[in-house]
């Protein structure tokens, strides 16, 4: 079980920093860490780390890793995520708040607003860089500030 774990860590880290668009390429970059696995294994891991296929900014299709959460995204990237980093802007008009993130971080801070909002956001919508927070009717712009603050610092 051992090696799996390590296999997992070595997949995950590829990943994360270097563009790979198939299952041939990942398996040579494991191999050149010392693992060597089959196909079909290597497919079997892909799925339980949910790994998805998606297209990058010039359209090539590469892997991706799940999007985590803002605590766990704060621990890997240096802490800086919850304090404002993926945040560009926010803009509210009527009842809604539109907030512009760097690439690939709307979805993650959707999540966190729905589980740090729920009294004044009725649901988000996430695209790669931007969400639409519909807010409650009896809400304010201050209540949404309010609640939004600890993970949005632009708001306050």
């Amino acid at each position: 079980m051992k090696n799996k774990v390590k296999r997992f860590v070595a997949i995950q880290e590829i990943i994360s920093t270097t563009v790979v668009g198939s299952q041939e390429e990942l398996l040579q970059k494991l191999a050149e860490q010392g693992f060597e696995l089959t196909q079909a294994t290597l497919s079997r891991d892909l799925k339980q780390l949910k790994v998805s296929k998606t297209t990058n900014s010039k359209g090539e299709y590469i892997y991706q890793l799940p999007t985590r959460g803002i605590q766990e995204e704060e621990k890997i990237h240096g802490g800086d995520f919850s304090r404002g980093n993926a945040v560009i802007s926010t803009e509210f008009s009527g009842n809604i708040l539109v907030v512009h993130t760097r690439p690939g971080y709307a979805s993650s801070l959707a999540y966190e607003i729905d589980e740090v909002a729920k009294d004044t956001i009725i649901g988000t919508v996430a695209g790669e860089d931007t969400i639409i927070a519909v807010i409650k009717e009896s809400k304010t712009r201050e209540d949404v500030k309010l609640a939004l603050s600890q993970i949005i610092p632009s708001l306050r």
